[in-house]
């Protein structure tokens, strides 16, 4: 399951926002510490991880800290007795936090029990108990789904936009979280860099909502074929490629679908980001891929159709209605048998 290690990821992105230095403090207990563990504040400025101070807990593992900041700044909690210790606390300017935590020592990291004064850390702290929920495959099945339940549900809170690199292998399948943390987020961070991440992440990425933009590749027999030129028909925007393993495995299914809602006015464009045209040509007729809308410019990653579509994995999929508005990404499966039966049904 992944891990959050998401302080190096985004290690670069806090810069200052031009607002004078304002007062803040975290105060509250840690349990359950062990013997030899000391608890170390520290701070993300620019590409630096910077100490800030030694917690100093009493015989309760109380403690307090004073805080100077201008601007929202995210800061870190490490146990020095165990490497990958780390609680994650985004503090805005002003805020006094108050929090209880206890020391999970099976699972290596800081449990929030309570929190009052940021709606920052207590999302953080419900993000955290869904990864620690997380105990078998069963449950572990669920985090994902969990997660993004949970980000939709506080969009406007800003540790959302530093959590949503939770999904950042899985960007093309959260593509929407994405676009709608961002439009939530930026009207009211526009100068934070979490926020701008998000912008900037979503540059050139067709969303739901969208107009489909055009491709114009040409097929194996070098004839142009146009997207557009499948308006008033639901299509299927393909993107795969014969040496992709889960592209080929998906193959049945897509074919299985078009034979299914074809009549009914469903179509499939497939791009292809091969190099060979030899290979691109067989996985076709191998896996009885019958649409003539196959495409490709024979350059791989940098394929003209994959960039108009920010694609950078494969297989991606985008679902277009006859009106050429994006409905959604990356549904497949069952998922796409769902929304294929709701459209024609």
């Amino acid at each position: 399951m992944r891990k959050i290690s998401l302080f190096l990821l985004l290690a670069m992105l806090i810069q200052s926002c031009g607002i004078s230095a304002q007062k803040a403090s975290l105060s509250g207990t840690i349990a359950d510490l062990p013997a030899d563990a000391k608890v170390v504040l520290t701070k993300v400025a620019g590409d630096q991880i910077l100490p800030v101070d030694t917690l100093k807990l009493d015989n309760n593992g109380a403690f307090k800290v004073a805080l100077t900041l201008d601007q929202p700044t995210l800061y870190l909690l490490h146990a020095t007795s165990e490497r990958n210790s780390f609680c994650h606390l985004m503090v805005e300017p002003k805020e006094k936090i108050q929090l209880d935590m206890i020391y999970v020592a099976d699972r290596k990291t800081f449990k929030i029990t309570h929190c009052k004064g940021s709606k920052n850390v207590d999302l953080y702290r419900q993000f955290n108990d869904i990864l620690l929920g997380a105990v078998n495959s069963t449950t572990q099945a669920l985090v994902p789904s969990q997660v993004e339940n949970l980000l939709l549900q506080n969009k406007q809170v800003l540790m959302s936009a530093f959590l949503s690199t939770f999904f950042e292998q899985e960007f093309d399948a959260h593509v929407s979280l994405y676009v709608q943390l961002r439009d939530a987020l930026l009207p009211e961070y526009p100068n934070d860099q979490f926020v701008k991440r998000l912008a900037e992440r979503l540059k050139g990425v067709v969303a739901p909502g969208m107009v489909a933009p055009d491709i114009e590749m040409k097929d194996p027999d070098g004839n142009v074929r146009r997207l557009s030129d499948l308006r008033g028909k639901v299509v299927l925007l393909d993107f795969w490629a014969s040496w992709c393993g889960p592209c080929r495995h998906e193959n049945p299914n897509v074919v299985r679908l078009y034979n299914k809602y074809h009549d009914k006015g469903f179509e499939i464009y497939s791009v292809s980001l091969d190099k060979s045209r030899e290979a691109w040509v067989k996985a076709i007729k191998d896996d009885h891929l019958s649409w003539p809308n196959h495409v490709s410019d024979l350059q791989g990653w940098t394929s003209t159709g994959g960039k108009t579509y920010g694609i950078m994995s494969v297989p991606s999929t985008v679902l277009i209605d006859k009106d050429g508005t994006v409905i959604a990404r990356n549904l497949r499966g069952e998922e796409l048998e769902r929304k294929l039966n709701e459209i024609f049904n």
